[in-house]
């Protein structure tokens, strides 16, 4: 096992942070970690000038995980770089850039229905495990999201929709005339320097990633399965495929540099006034709240975050959010995926320093 401090905190005192929650938050990690619960983690908080980077067991400060879920709103701010160029408004229906999504209400779906989940469309296609096993094309997936029939009138509900975002990564193609992949590496992590990560595999070759503890891996993934080896988390090819909803690959700094174009407006990527539209909600009273591919309010960090907080989860193991209420961005990515335990160590340590910024 190793542990490392990677950028000191330089006085006994953290910017506001209260010490002992920071203290409490290292220790978690460390001791699973040391306890041989988690293979590898990182811990990267942020507030105002002041930053640490703690890594545990096998990773190291620049160590890249897969991020399941926090992928989406990296690859919906490509999206939103050609929202800024004019390119589509969040009221535009779907069916203008994808001409065979109709019918059956799929004309009534509009941008903003797919990146706030209140599409109708699932979270997983029916036949998810089938495409994976024979390394189906994005297009593939595609063309399968396009037929799949919607479980509700857009609008009318929330349902957390991997498949929406899959769309929303498909218009952004039809516009750019780029792939994802590309289009993401270019209109985002280049921009805001973010040199250990990539959507996909990118320039890095998969040794370079920290594996996922694949025995405990969710449902979608193979849930375990041994037979699933060639198409689970850890399967070259899905660590390659770059799944706009869930295949990004980042170190924790650099998620953190990600939070920061949100959190402090710096126009590197996005105007200002498109960050702020992101990670504001935008669905209906009695809807959940959420922002453009961002969870947003409370619910959006950890506990004792504010109602103005913006994040989001991956079911790989990782957390990452920003409380504009107290300046802070927190970072943990771990290898244990997040159905294995509860409480995730991700989750008590993030706690712990929502509760040092309070």
């Amino acid at each position: 096992m190793q542990t490392g401090l990677a950028v000191g905190l330089g006085t006994p005192v953290f910017g506001a942070l209260r010490r002992e929650r920071v203290d409490e938050a290292v220790e978690t990690l460390a001791q699973a970690t040391g306890q041989g619960q988690v293979a590898a983690a990182v811990l990267h908080v942020v507030q105002r000038e002041n930053s640490l980077t703690r890594f545990f067991g096998k990773a190291s400060d620049d160590a890249m995980f897969l991020l399941g879920s926090i992928s989406k709103p990296i690859s919906m701010t490509a999206l939103m770089t050609l929202f800024d160029r004019g390119e589509f408004k969040l009221k535009d229906e779907v069916r203008k850039f994808i001409p065979q999504f109709v019918g059956e209400h799929r004309d009534e779906v509009t941008m903003q229905h797919l990146l706030t989940h209140v599409s109708g469309l699932p979270d997983q296609l029916p036949e998810n495990n089938e495409l994976r096993s024979r390394h189906a094309t994005l297009s593939e997936f595609v063309e399968h999201a396009v037929r799949t029939p919607l479980q509700f009138v857009p609008g009318s509900k929330y349902q957390y929709s991997s498949m929406a975002i899959l769309l929303g990564a498909r218009v952004a193609e039809v516009i750019s005339a780029t792939d994802i992949l590309t289009l993401v590496d270019r209109a985002v992590l280049h921009p805001l320097q973010m040199q250990h990560s990539a959507q996909g595999l990118g320039r890095f070759k998969l040794e370079n990633m920290v594996p996922c503890q694949i025995e405990h891996a969710a449902p979608e993934a193979g849930g375990g399965d041994p037979k699933a080896k060639g198409w689970d988390w850890n399967s070259a090819w899905w660590r390659k495929f770059g799944a706009p909803w869930g295949g990004t690959h980042a170190s924790a700094p650099d998620l953190g540099k990600f939070l920061g174009e949100f959190l402090n407006e710096t126009g590197v990527c996005l105007k200002p006034e498109t960050a702020r539209l992101m990670v504001r909600n935008h669905n209906a009273p009695g809807l959940t709240p959420r922002g453009l591919a961002w969870n947003v309010g409370s619910s959006g960090g950890s506990k004792g975050c504010s109602e103005i907080t913006f994040g989001h989860t991956g079911s790989t193991g990782t957390i990452a959010w920003a409380d504009p209420a107290t300046h802070t961005i927190c970072v943990v990515l771990t290898s244990l995926p997040a159905g294995a335990v509860q409480p995730h160590p991700r989750d008590v340590a993030a706690n712990a320093i929502a509760a040092s910024a309070a």
